[in-house]
């Protein structure tokens, strides 16, 4: 069974330009590769060609998960989203009961989840345990080194 995976245009459209990369560019790369390979002589010596097969086939390999993942894709209309609790997709404003430092979060889809950018995935920890709160619950989540508990002061579309 495949899976559904939920992106924003953005990752998307990252995807396909990714894909189209490695079927327009790595692709043909591979192919001459074998074929350079192949010139040199003898197959069953010629290390160097089985090299190449093998970079081919785990290529091919990589382009056919890719093919699946975005066949399972769907678009998230963000317009449609509610602001009442927290969702994918949605900016939280949190504060850290420990250390009362704030911080802000946008949760989204695994292959997107850029901790730099403050995007975190719905699949994470912390993502798993804000997800469905509301403004002024407590999210209580567990993580390696204990329970962190946080207040939803916020909840926004960005």
């Amino acid at each position: 069974m495949s899976k559904v995976s939920y992106y924003t245009a953005e990752g998307l459209k990252k995807l396909r330009e990714e894909l189209n990369h490695l079927k327009d560019v790595e692709r043909p790369k591979a192919s001459q590769a074998i074929a350079e390979a192949r010139d040199k002589g003898d197959l069953s010596e010629n290390a160097e060609y089985d090299a190449a097969k093998e970079a081919q086939g785990l290529l091919e390999m990589k382009i056919s998960k890719m093919e699946e993942t975005l066949s399972n894709a769907r678009l998230i209309d963000e317009s449609q989203l509610d602001t009442s609790k927290v969702l994918v997709l949605s900016t939280v404003k949190l504060k850290n009961q420990n250390n009362g430092m704030e911080m802000k979060y946008t949760l989204v889809a695994e292959s997107e989840a850029d901790l730099k950018a403050g995007k975190i995935s719905v699949t994470s920890p912390i993502g798993k345990g804000l997800l469905g709160k509301s403004v002024g619950d407590v999210a209580e989540i567990q993580v390696p080194n204990g329970t962190l508990k946080f207040d939803i002061l916020e909840i926004t579309r960005e």
